[in-house]
């Protein structure tokens, strides 16, 4: 079972104009990462495993990756 540390938000957005948004591991989000950076000679697909079930991402539709930076609260200080 994984914890909220180790779980991203990710928006990836495509060549069609269409953006998907999914909180996946942040194993999956390096793999992403590492894929894209070796896109522009391979292509191909990766697959990302979210709470909502499995992405699998062509390489070559993808316009840009948005990786959130971790949760931070928000709210009144006591002083």
């Amino acid at each position: 079972m994984s914890t909220a540390e180790d779980r991203v938000r990710l928006e990836i957005a495509f060549a069609s104009g269409n953006v998907v948004g999914l909180m996946t591991s942040v194993r999956s989000a390096d793999a992403l990462d590492q894929a894209l950076a070796m896109a522009a000679a391979a292509g191909g697909t990766v697959a990302l495993e979210s709470d909502e079930g499995v992405y699998t991402v062509v390489l070559q539709q993808v316009v840009y990756v948005k990786r959130f930076a971790r949760e931070s609260r928000v709210g009144f200080g006591s002083g």
